[in-house]
């Protein structure tokens, strides 16, 4: 039985190797140890190729360990599990399906009836801001909206924990802030602990409640900072002192790893 007190996730001494095709030994991550409570909003930093979406597949269940432990709500993670939801850098969305049977679509592949939720399917899309384009296809939407759809595909079946993989880095600067600050509401509202990798400072300091910075490969956490930043956020947030000095810090962890200092 998971402890009452345990955090929804936990890493413990988490290293994760890879042999590629020429048959050379990378070490992704090297000896993680991290621990997420509920309800938590977490962002993650670092450099290039530091292990940010290596981690999050490890939190999902989507590849397991070479060494140490990941665990879900106290219980080790063996597999994929229906209490985490993902968002991917592209919606991967079905172009033959409408919004409303694309943000159904998750159900059908858990085999779970789509009837008892059609109205929280259409609820998810209000509150995403897509209210009247359920019947719309994706080639008819932009890229902020096909985005915004993939959200709603992770939220539908009612995950504990939402893994996001720089879910607006394909998306121009006005799009990606607005759907930042669109991500807060959808998060104050429905409270899920969420991490999520970014390549952006701005970004993650403004959505988070804590920022892991990670070291260059093999990734390691070099830096975790709790954000006190009053919510709700606001654009005018980010001209804050306090949010320039928190930006400050972490830009200076993460600009020192990129250089090997």
């Amino acid at each position: 039985m998971a402890s009452a007190a345990a955090p929804l996730v936990s890493l413990e001494g988490v290293t994760r190797r890879f042999v590629t095709r020429s048959g050379t030994d990378v070490t992704a991550l090297q000896e993680v140890s991290l621990a997420i409570e509920r309800d938590q909003f977490v962002t993650v930093v670092g450099p290039s190729g530091c292990g940010k979406t290596t981690l999050l597949k490890l939190v999902g269940g989507i590849m397991p360990p070479t060494l140490g432990t990941v665990r879900l709500n106290g219980e080790v993670l063996a597999r994929p599990s229906r209490k985490v939801g993902m968002v991917f850098q592209r919606p991967v969305l079905l172009p033959w399906r409408s919004v409303f049977e694309n943000v159904l679509f998750p159900l059908e592949m858990l085999g779970w009836r789509t009837a008892p939720r059609k109205d929280e399917a259409r609820r998810l899309i209000e509150l995403v801001g897509l209210g009247g384009f359920e019947n719309a296809l994706p080639s008819e939407l932009s890229g902020g909206m096909q985005q915004r759809v993939s959200i709603c595909r992770a939220l539908i079946y009612e995950p504990e924990l939402l893994l996001m993989d720089e879910p607006f880095g394909a998306l121009d600067a006005m799009t990606r802030e607005d759907l930042s600050f669109e991500l807060l509401r959808i998060w104050n509202e429905k409270r899920k602990t969420v991490m999520f990798v970014t390549h952006s400072i701005t970004e993650a300091v403004l959505l988070a409640d804590r920022v892991i910075v990670m070291t260059a490969r093999p990734g390691r956490v070099v830096m975790d900072v709790p954000i006190t930043l009053p919510r709700p956020r606001t654009p005018d947030t980010e001209f804050t002192a306090e949010f320039k000095d928190f930006a400050k810090t972490i830009k200076s962890a993460v600009y020192a790893e990129a250089r090997g200092c």
